[in-house]
């Protein structure tokens, strides 16, 4: 069946809604959040007794200007639509401090990175366009109750979601993926699914000094919800075990400025393959048989985000730097490494205060392990030569950078023209470094 053009016909009906008489003087109005309004105030009236609606489009372009592994110039396209209701319990049914969130997402569009920048034969690691991924569908995103206790202190929180909505979090401002969102599920995505996937789950957060938090979760193990047909699967038929994260949180405040630092681990009980080893202790290519098993896995990471100066005596402008460190178990995972870091800055320009600039660096470090699963398997092959097709290329480092200027054209709309650099795409060194032009656009309907 061919899919409707979604941004198309959201527009169309945006510029139907803004005829009408009634939302006309609301309606694409540049300080209004919403591109249809506030619908003659029952928008606001809504949030006053505690109902919250999500209408959003993501869109991101991306163009190889020069390398790759197929240097044919083209361009791709992917987005995200996001339906959303965050319901506040306490207004509506009087239930204190209770929250429910509710969230469908459908993803579409193709991949630059997986038709000219990854050599087909190898595992890529990042994308040039974050929202590409985890199966072009619809699914539920987000279906989760919360409750807090002792003023606010204990949080706890249930339902279906995914471990980044609290665990490893980190803003998705950058078009490449080694600069969004959780890094932790960029890299050992095989145990931990990033946003839009979810899975049932069960978060406990607690503050135990002022500024100080900590928190722990335990999360279904089941690869079946990465199917694109499981996009609404409720049952825990597939689970393989549990995934168990715990975190310490800390939010400081320097001569008034915010920062955020996280350090935490997860556990994961389900069995993992080796990704060098087979049954029989040998490498898998000369056994030929299935993988050794490991009865468990694990990983280990390390967010910072500090603002460092303010201008004009609000810290809504100013330079923020960040940093990410994930450390995997190489015998187990593909990705052994993964360093990130670099510096946004909002409202560079006075005529512009609320716009955000943003430069950032990453380094992603393969598996001596797996490098050498493939030099064997070549070996064994009796191939040599990169450009034969049977060759398995040898990953090693690929390093990403990405500029963008983030342009905040409404209150609704922000859109980031970015350039992106990428050395050793998917560690293969045989690759040409690539350059990429990419435009993100954010909407809010």
């Amino acid at each position: 069946m061919k899919k409707l053009p979604v941004l198309p016909l959201l527009t169309s009906f945006g510029l139907l809604i803004g005829a009408l008489p009634l939302h006309a003087a609301e309606a694409f109005s540049s300080d209004s959040p919403w591109m249809l309004g506030d619908w003659g105030g029952t928008r606001s009236k809504l949030l006053e007794q505690g109902y919250d609606f999500t209408f959003g489009y993501t869109g991101e372009a991306a163009a190889n200007l020069g390398g790759g592994y197929d240097n044919d110039r083209t361009a791709r396209y992917t987005d995200q639509v996001t339906l959303g209701t965050h319901l506040d319990l306490q207004k509506i049914f009087g239930w204190n401090a209770t929250d429910f969130q509710l969230t469908v997402t459908e993803r579409n569009g193709n991949s630059l990175s997986s038709d000219r920048i990854n050599d087909p034969r190898a595992a890529g690691f990042s994308q040039v366009q974050e929202v590409y991924g985890r199966g072009q569908t619809w699914r539920l995103t987000q279906m989760w109750m919360s409750r807090r206790f002792f003023d606010d202190r204990l949080d706890i929180k249930a339902g279906r979601m995914g471990e980044a909505e609290d665990f490893n979090s980190f803003p998705c401002d950058f078009q490449n993926l080694a600069f969004c969102g959780s890094q932790i599920g960029a890299w050992d995505g095989g145990v931990w699914y990033n946003w839009p996937v979810s899975q049932w789950g069960l978060r406990i957060k607690y503050e135990f000094a002022p500024q100080w938090f900590v928190q722990i979760g335990a999360y279904e193990q089941n690869p079946s919800n990465l199917e694109t047909g499981n996009g609404f699967k409720l049952s825990g038929s597939g689970t393989k075990g549990t995934l168990i994260p715990v975190e310490l949180l800390w939010k400081p405040s320097f001569a008034g400025l915010p920062g955020e630092y996280r350090i935490g681990a997860f556990h994961s009980s389900a069995d993992a393959d080796d990704v060098l080893e087979g049954t029989d202790g040998r490498p898998q290519p000369l056994s030929g048989g299935d993988f050794r098993q490991h009865s468990s896995k694990r990983a280990y990471w390390l967010v910072a985000q500090q603002q460092i100066t303010s201008r004009g005596g609000s810290n809504a402008r100013g330079l923020s730097l960040f940093a990410n460190l994930t450390v995997h178990d190489e015998e187990s995972n593909p990705i052994s490494r993964f360093i990130q870091f670099g510096a946004t800055y909002a409202g560079p320009f006075d005529a512009r205060p609320k716009d955000t600039l943003g430069l950032g660096f990453s380094q992603i470090h393969a598996s001596s392990d797996y490098r050498q699963r493939q030099a064997i398997a070549n070996q064994v092959n009796g191939v040599s030569d990169y450009s034969d097709p049977r060759y398995l290329p040898l990953p090693h480092d690929e390093y990403n950078a990405e500029l963008f200027y983030g342009i905040h054209a409404t209150n609704w709309l922000t859109i980031r023209p970015n350039l992106q650099y990428v050395r050793y795409p998917g560690g293969v060194k045989e690759i040409d470094d690539a350059w990429v032009a990419g435009l993100k656009f954010s909407s809010t309907f």
